[in-house]
């Protein structure tokens, strides 16, 4: 089957969002003469839903999908109860093999959002890891040194510093690796800091007569705390966060992160990039006007154009008009509904139930800008609410 090799998309496949690529004179080559490449990228589910950093390299695999070539999706249902120390200065919790199973439910549901899942193949890494004997792990641990493992940036740093280093940590790159070995891939994508586990998926290839897959990483997405996005850390937004949650985290976000979200999570082409770019850098039009742009893009690629108008305008009306702050605390709540004495008083916006029911009759507390009087009201827990009791205090709900 041959491949769509239109040498404008090749040449924007392997620019936009790319930090890296491993051998990109051959990549170019492959892609240019029509071959139809195995593309691998994985998954641990370390949560139940997918994050825009995450999402950003499955829209890349999605331009690779449209030229034609076939996408290899791994879940590492076997890796994750390990968990990649790629990005990690500690030593991570592991987790439980039916919160592994908990976290994937809801896996293609989302990425189909970007994916043609269909035409998409689709594996779990317990289909041939399950089988490794202690000989076959031992062989694949030959492969590598004690000195190559410490070296590893995150390993090195925790090693200077006396912070323990699970013997378990050093065998994830060996499986991630042998993933590569299962399913044949030509080339496979990640992030970043992933290029260290990519690599190994080369050694181990060769060991077992297979042409070394080429890698290409791509660039990390910064969170909403400014560390990278990552489950593990909580700073998140998801392809499965409501409109309204969306759109205030992306206004909520720094002004130095703007491009690279325009970059890496949407499909703003790139004319339309150079245009936004210029008129930051010119401080052209106002920030918060090209953040809302951002706002927009983002919540119409996951709920569609008309949705992300209405999340624009409810934002519009509760932020602006009432001159609430974007900055708020976030309270996160487990069930469905909650009295608001209770939320009052747990984000101590009140100290007892009994001066929180005060100030609600008296019109000091406002949802989502509106005035609420009945103290017994029972709040439906929706991700993005905001309260407000008296003039300066708020705070946000999420589901947790």
């Amino acid at each position: 089957m041959k491949t769509n090799v239109d040498p404008e998309k090749i040449k924007e496949l392997l620019m936009r969002g790319v930090e890296e690529i491993i051998d990109k004179d051959r990549l170019n080559k492959r892609l240019s003469s029509g071959e139809r490449l195995r593309i691998k990228h994985g998954i641990d589910p370390t949560g139940p839903r997918i994050h825009l950093g995450r999402a950003s390299q499955l829209w890349k695999l999605r331009a690779f999908q449209d030229l034609g070539h076939q996408i290899v999706l791994v879940i590492g249902d076997f890796t994750g109860l390990i968990g990649d120390a790629s990005d990690k200065d500690s030593l991570r919790p592991v987790l439980e093999e039916g919160q592994i199973k908990e976290n994937m439910k809801d896996y293609t549901r989302q990425i189909g959002k970007i994916l043609d899942i269909d035409k998409a193949e689709l594996h779990y890494n317990s289909e041939w890891l399950d089988r490794l004997t202690a000989k076959d792990l031992i062989k694949l641990a030959m492969k590598f040194t004690a000195q190559q493992m410490i070296q590893r940036r995150n390993f090195k740093e925790r090693w200077e510093q006396g912070k323990e280093i699970g013997l378990h940590e050093m065998l994830y790159p060996l499986l991630q690796g042998y993933d590569s070995v299962a399913i044949k891939a030509d080339l496979e994508l990640g992030g970043s800091d992933q290029l260290f586990n990519l690599l190994a998926g080369r050694d181990l290839q060769k060991a077992f007569g297979q042409e070394p897959q080429d890698i290409m990483t791509t660039k990390m997405l910064l969170g909403t705390d400014g560390r990278k996005m990552s489950t593990s850390w909580g700073n998140v937004i998801t392809v499965m966060d409501e409109p309204e949650e969306m759109y205030g985290k992306i206004m909520s976000m720094r002004d130095e992160c703007l491009l690279d979200y325009f970059e890496l999570c949407t499909q703003v082409g790139e004319e339309e990039m150079e245009k936004i770019k210029a008129d930051l850098s010119g401080l052209k039009v106002n920030p918060r006007d090209i953040k809302a742009r951002l706002a927009s893009e983002v919540v119409g690629l996951y709920h569609g154009a008309e949705v992300a108008q209405e999340a624009e305008e409810k934002f519009n009306l509760v932020f602006q008009k009432k001159e609430i702050p974007i900055d708020i605390p976030i309270l996160k709540i487990e069930e469905e509904q909650s009295a608001l004495l209770d939320i009052l008083v747990q984000a101590k916006m009140a100290s007892s139930k009994a001066e929180a029911k005060r100030l609600i009759i008296q019109g000091g507390v406002r949802i989502n800008g509106i005035v609420e009087k009945d103290w017994q009201k029972m709040i439906k827990v929706v991700s993005g609410t905001v309260i407000q009791a008296g003039k300066r205090k708020f705070i946000k709900l999420e589901r947790e």
